[in-house]
């Protein structure tokens, strides 16, 4: 039985925890400065988030990458981006180290993804783009298991 009530509402969810939202928004702000393209993140954060069901993070995502002016087209094929012949070589390296991260197998990462994500991104780029992942893996599992509602607070979050 699929249900959309919220186990606990976001509000709540900062106040019964006031140290988890600025420790996780502090990771991701980490994964910004550190220069790593904002639209090229929020791709990443869309898959992610669709990988693992977070409708309170699809949502904050999809409304932070319309805001940086990531076409329509991407955002409506991210699911997709291998077939969809949208995504440059940075996008697609980047999508694919966030799928593989956020379905880490018995195996770990392969060398040869870790290989194409070096090719076209610097150390410090894969350093934050990992972050970024990571980041959002944390919210996306605060948000699943604790199942805040999508809404215009989701704008506080992620």
């Amino acid at each position: 039985m699929t249900t959309t009530d919220s186990r606990v509402d976001y509000a709540d969810f900062t106040r019964i925890l006031p140290g988890a939202q600025p420790a996780l928004l502090a990771l991701g702000k980490a994964a910004g400065d550190a220069g790593l393209d904002k639209a090229l993140s929020e791709l990443v954060k869309i898959r992610v988030s669709q990988i693992n069901g977070c409708t309170f993070c699809l949502r904050y995502h999809l409304d932070l990458a319309r805001g940086l002016g990531v076409a329509q087209d991407k955002l409506d094929l991210v699911a997709c981006w291998r077939d969809a012949g949208l995504f440059d070589a940075r996008e697609q390296a980047a999508l694919a180290w966030a799928e593989c991260l956020t379905e880490i197998g018995p195996d770990g990462v392969p060398e040869p993804l870790h290989a194409a994500l070096r090719a076209v991104f610097t150390e410090t780029e894969i350093v934050a783009l990992t972050a970024a992942i990571a980041t959002i893996n944390a919210w996306n599992r605060l948000g699943v298991g604790l199942r805040f509602a999508p809404s215009l607070r989701s704008r506080e979050a992620a």
